[in-house]
């Protein structure tokens, strides 16, 4: 059942991205890119048995900012690409920001939503602590080898290739950074080391899969179809 829901996340989360880049162009990747980051920071706090790991969730709508980011860079230009980053990353403090405040209210008698809100959001500090300085890390690293590869191979056949380069690395300093923060002293070191390698594993089949979206957003773009 979680291996179905997992291609249908997946599914739900390619087929959505390219909606938003279709009807709002880049405008829709960075509203994207927000959304993405900041779901990403709840669902990572559920874990799941998946194809034989331990994982958490979050790792296929987390994926996604890359993809975002790389079509920004292959249709738009590095700068646009680092803007998304920036937007990602100023979303991220706002909701941490916001939600410790909301939870520092008093709840009414009839609340019943206190105590779960708390469990999901108390967390937050440490949690987008971590996906911050991974965040930070990573994606400027990413949009950075984005550039470096298509420098070196421009044409449109070998988007899998800067794609597939940039993407990779970049996933790989991304779950080094929030594993060891995030987790470290939270699980277990065998738990923890299945959360490291099915994050990293899981995030690495995203990076595969959506190749043909990024050229299929350039096949977009290039036929005028997206908004400038």
């Amino acid at each position: 059942m979680n291996e179905t829901l997992w291609i249908l996340m997946l599914i739900a989360n390619f087929s959505l991205i390219t909606l938003a880049y279709r009807m709002w162009g880049k405008t829709g990747l960075y509203v994207w890119v927000a959304i993405s980051t900041i779901i990403a920071n709840v669902q990572v706090l559920k874990t799941v048995s998946i194809f034989g790991m331990v994982a958490t969730l979050g790792n296929i709508v987390y994926a996604t900012s890359f993809l975002a980011t790389d079509i920004l860079s292959e249709n738009h230009g590095k700068k646009e690409a680092r803007r998304a980053v920036y937007i990602g990353f100023f979303s991220l403090i706002c909701t941490t920001l916001i939600m410790q405040i909301a939870l520092a209210f008093i709840p009414d008698a009839s609340d019943y939503a206190q105590n779960n809100l708390a469990v999901i959001f108390g967390i937050l500090p440490r949690i987008a602590a971590a996906s911050l300085s991974a965040y930070w890390c990573s994606q400027l690293h990413d949009v950075w080898a984005y550039e470096f590869w298509r420098k070196r191979f421009p044409a449109k056949k070998h988007i899998w290739l800067r794609n597939n380069a940039s993407t990779m690395i970049s996933q790989f300093i991304d779950t080094t950074v929030f594993t060891a923060i995030a987790f470290a002293g939270v699980f277990t070191a065998d738990v923890w080391w299945q959360i490291f390698w099915s994050t990293y594993i899981l995030k690495w089949i995203v990076a595969a899969c959506d190749t043909p979206f990024v050229y299929l957003a350039r096949h977009l773009k290039d036929r005028g179809n997206v908004p400038v």
